[in-house]
């Protein structure tokens, strides 16, 4: 049964609502805010919430830390969805005005770094102000607190700003990752193109153990598109990394891979295998030897052997 209540990082007018309202079931659902991931994700795991969608990464500022600890720890949940969203902002005001005069522009912090040197160039008057969201800046401007906010052109709908100018981000092909995230249940089922995340904790003990990670995945074929580490909060020098490896759980190469990874590994959470994404590009080809008819046709083989055939 599909989700019908969905939390999402809030304010309303943000980023996430826009990416969460491109899901099909979310048109029919019920939204709510959250005002933080930790808030949203505590939704989900309490039964307030069937759905949360959190923010992974950006494309200009790196991970989402607080989304990727909240997943490593805690009750499990899983990724059940990505959505890849282009980072369009615009600068909105109450009434339209030449950008000249603007002489205060409210941003989130990490809108005003990648809209810097338009503001510069532009509005070379303007004076930045931190505000602790997108939609935090559109509600100052449409209160007449800023003359003008740096926001998502979902919240400059929202407050009923006059958009002065659209697309004002320094690197016009930013992007941010979502993750739609769920109870523990049913996967979706493999589409050939997917993703399967994890977070590993690796053995402290052991010389060479990260790279005897990368190794489980390596021989078996399995790409790695993303590795990132978070300290664990025990003590310096303790982290867990977070992957992302082409596959589904299903696959037989995938799942070769968890089983060594589960054998060396101090631990493994499975955070989810789900369809990737459409990016325009095609999922890298496995190597001669590793694509999952080529591990079907070793285990009969070895299973004709252990039967006693000789071929």
């Amino acid at each position: 049964m599909p989700p019908t209540r969905f939390v999402y990082l809030g304010p309303e007018g943000t980023f996430s609502e826009q990416a969460l309202k491109t899901i099909p079931a979310a048109e029919r659902g019920v939204l709510t805010p959250a005002r933080s991931v930790p808030e949203a994700l505590d939704a989900l795991r309490s039964g307030d919430a069937d759905a949360a969608l959190v923010p992974l990464e950006n494309s200009i500022g790196g991970q989402v830390g607080v989304t990727l600890d909240e997943l490593a720890g805690g009750d499990p949940l899983m990724i059940t969805r990505e959505v890849v969203l282009p980072v369009q902002f615009v600068l909105a005001a109450r009434e339209e005005r030449p950008l000249d005069s603007v002489r205060s522009v409210a941003a989130h912090p990490q809108a005003g770094a990648q809209c810097r040197r338009w503001l510069r160039e532009h509005a070379p008057g303007a004076t930045v102000v931190d505000v602790l969201s997108n939609a935090a800046a559109a509600i100052g401007a449409a209160e007449g607190e800023f003359d003008a906010a740096v926001c998502a052109q979902i919240g400059a709908a929202r407050y009923r700003l006059h958009v002065l100018a659209k697309d004002i981000a320094d690197n016009p092909n930013a992007m941010t990752r979502f993750a739609l995230v769920g109870r523990p249940g049913p996967l979706p089922p493999p589409t050939g193109d997917d993703l399967t995340t994890l977070a590993v904790y690796i053995a402290h003990d052991r010389v060479g153990a990260l790279l005897a990670v990368l190794t489980e995945l390596s021989v078996r074929g399995v790409n790695l598109s993303r590795i990132e580490s978070r300290p664990t909060g025990e003590r310096l020098g303790r982290y867990v990394f977070f992957l992302d490896c082409g596959g589904h759980v299903a696959d037989l190469a995938m799942g070769e891979a968890l089983q060594g990874l589960r054998r060396i590994c101090a631990d493994v959470r499975f955070l989810g295998s789900y369809p990737r994404a459409v990016n325009g590009d095609p999922p890298p080809r496995p190597a001669p030897g590793l694509a999952d008819g080529d591990f079907a046709d070793a285990a009969a083989w070895l299973a004709r052997l252990r039967a006693g055939e000789t071929s």
